[in-house]
């Protein structure tokens, strides 16, 4: 007898896994988009809401505040915020963990590193974004602020 369509078993594997492969590079690619949208988001929200408190920040460090207490006046408050965004995410994924159930091989979908990575990586990047404004903030003299409209 013949043989037809004879296939490696590396084939048969790759054919039969295609689908969620190519599931799972979109979903990456998404995450990858989002996550670069949210450090920008962040960036461009933290550095307009200095910009609008400039004179605010010229008038405290003309009153004695150092460049120390305007970047921690800056980084706390973007902080407080990506803190009650990442808290709120979280509560999220754990609850929207069962959709994805069918799509993740051999990780749980309460995976206690992705819980633990994710959170660490977003809020690495919001704190950088965070930074540079804050940085920018407090490099600008108080005579300079203080000038601004």
């Amino acid at each position: 007898m013949p043989l037809s369509e004879v296939r490696t078993l590396e084939r048969i594997v790759d054919d039969a896994v295609s689908g969620t492969r190519f599931t799972t590079l979109l979903l990456a690619l998404f995450a990858t988009i989002a996550l670069t949208l949210a450090t920008v988001g962040t960036y461009g929200v933290i550095a307009y809401g200095v910009s609008q408190r400039r004179h605010e920040m010229g008038i405290r460090m003309a009153i004695g505040a150092s460049r120390g207490d305007v970047v921690r006046l800056v980084l706390t408050g973007g902080g407080s915020a990506v803190l009650i965004g990442i808290i709120l995410g979280v509560a999220g994924a754990l609850v929207l963990s069962r959709i994805m159930r069918g799509l993740v091989y051999g990780v749980t979908t309460l995976d206690p590193l992705t819980f633990l990575a994710v959170p660490l990586l977003l809020a690495g990047a919001a704190l950088a974004a965070c930074w540079l404004p804050a940085r920018r903030a407090a490099a600008t003299p108080p005579a300079t602020a203080l000038r601004m409209d």
